[in-house]
């Protein structure tokens, strides 16, 4: 994550999980990282993990489940 990049932080989170399923490093039915695990590994905070999820949602990359 490139904090003087002017991408937005939930983008830059997100591509970075849109990386891992390209990549094979997340599998179909594979949970992707918790809000509090982005959180932890990212140094983000909890709206820009949840804008992050949100963004791949919305782009058809993971679906959520209650």
């Amino acid at each position: 994550m490139d904090r003087f990049d002017p991408t937005p932080i939930y983008q830059q989170v997100a591509a970075i999980i849109r990386e891992q399923i390209k990549t094979g490093g997340l599998q179909p039915r594979d949970r992707i990282p918790s809000e509090s695990e982005m959180v932890r590994d990212h140094g983000v905070a909890r709206d820009t993990a949840r804008q992050a999820v949100a963004m791949l949602r919305d782009e058809g990359w993971v679906v959520t489940l209650p």
